[in-house]
């Protein structure tokens, strides 16, 4: 019987012998370049802290580009509206804003196709070569070249080059594209 016994546990032997050469390998091969093996506090205290500071360094960069952006074109418009709001002896109102004009007598204010004029004080007549002069809105009716505006009165001129000849001095709201002569 004693020599029934060797072979089996020759063969147990062997088995035993290649698991753990299995084992050996397989846990040789965990943490290699193709398998890596990689612990929580790592990620935690290593990994994370630095993808985050990138991430917040690229955040940066941009909103520093987009800040810059912004800047010009808040420039830009700040530039047209000042440029709009000048006034002065020839301009334009923005939108709905009216613009104080005062005119001394024998001066004339050609308004451009949508200006708007209204007559706040003095005396002055309607400048056009064709008939209608300007609309007054107020009324609803005309005024050709020549006639008298009436005070507090919103006239609208349909066509460029119509305008408003001061007979005396006069203060006179504009809205819209103007000259002044």
């Amino acid at each position: 019987m004693k020599q029934k016994k060797w072979p089996v546990r020759l063969i147990s032997g062997g088995l035993v012998t290649l698991a753990l050469a299995g084992v050996a390998v397989a846990a040789g091969q965990q943490g290699s370049k193709n398998d890596p093996l990689v612990t929580l506090s790592y990620l935690e205290d290593q990994a994370i802290p630095a993808i985050l500071e990138q991430v917040d360094d690229k955040v940066a960069d941009k909103q520093t580009q987009l800040e810059q952006k912004l800047a010009a074109v808040v420039d830009g418009y700040v530039t047209e509206v000042e440029k709009a709001l000048s006034g002065g002896s020839g301009s334009s109102s923005v939108g709905g804003v009216f613009q104080i004009v005062s005119l001394k007598a024998g001066q004339t204010v050609v308004g451009t196709e949508a200006c708007e004029f209204l007559l706040r004080a003095g005396t002055a007549v309607c400048v056009s070569d064709t008939a209608p002069g300007l609309i007054d809105t107020t009324s609803g009716s005309t005024l050709a070249g020549g006639q008298n505006l009436s005070a507090n009165h919103l006239y609208l001129a349909t066509i460029d080059g119509r305008g408003v000849k001061a007979s005396t001095d006069v203060t006179i709201m504009v809205r819209g594209g103007y000259t002044i002569k």
